[in-house]
């Protein structure tokens, strides 16, 4: 059998329902069953969360809760959100599971490492939000309030903020992975991307313009990690696509 011929042979429409049904369903089961792990740490992990803002918050000041039910609803979203975070690696190899017996061999050769990368860099561009953006915005942010203004966020609206910035860098951390599929897609080559680098950089610092306080600071701590992962994206494409021809149609 050939490098270009499937694996497995054809299966009925149903029994390819019944194999999705079965993996949604334990893909759901566990981020239930995490979810159900981690409720009883709910404020734990909201406070953990919090900690950027709160380590900046002037003396006397505290978030609070506008709605009387957020104290309750608020830590549980998070949960859920953390759970499907924690997760993710099972649902996608769920994922995989169902798609792999359809793919050739040498398409699961590059699947297998891109997939495992995606989760590595989400998880990596959440971390570097937590650890280097938010200090910054929020110092930047509660530097300049009005003398009289007291800062006391609210929990929610503060949620909802840094769940956004989570997944916007998490995805922004996705540039190599995008880049290498565009490549091994055949949609561009290496050389085209490369050519296009003064694009890619100032879209960069567009990004993190958007992202980040209004200082160069700030933008450099984004724009200039994503340029970075762009140029490893193209590296490691030029090597799959030349890696492709060598091994022929």
């Amino acid at each position: 059998m050939s490098d270009q011929e499937s694996t497995d042979q054809p299966l009925p429409l149903v029994t390819h329902l019944t194999e999705l049904r079965d993996k949604l369903l334990r893909a759901l089961l566990a981020v239930l069953l995490v979810f159900i792990c981690l409720f009883p740490f709910a404020n734990d992990i909201y406070t953990f969360v919090s900690e950027p803002l709160r380590a900046l918050l002037p003396p006397g000041a505290t978030m609070i809760a506008t709605e009387v039910a957020s104290p309750f609803f608020t830590p549980f979203k998070l949960s859920l959100v953390t759970a499907v975070f924690l997760a993710m690696p099972y649902v996608l190899y769920q994922a995989w599971s169902f798609i792999a017996p359809g793919m050739y061999k040498h398409e699961k050769r590059l699947a297998i490492p891109l997939l495992a990368s995606s989760v590595l860099l989400f998880y990596a561009g959440s971390a570097f939000a937590y650890y280097v953006v938010f200090p910054l915005i929020f110092s930047f942010f509660t530097s300049v309030a009005p003398q009289d203004i007291t800062i006391m966020t609210d929990i929610n609206s503060y949620l909802n903020f840094v769940l956004k910035l989570f997944f916007a860098f998490g995805l922004a951390f996705e540039i190599p992975i995008v880049a290498i599929l565009m490549i091994w897609a055949g949609i561009t080559t290496a050389e085209a991307l490369a050519k296009k680098r003064p694009y890619i950089i100032v879209g960069c610092f567009i990004f993190g313009m958007l992202l980040t306080p209004p200082d160069i600071i700030s933008q450099s701590l984004l724009a200039i990690p994503m340029w970075l992962l762009f140029e490893i994206g193209v590296y490691i494409g030029g090597l799959t696509q030349g890696s492709k021809n060598a091994d022929g149609p």
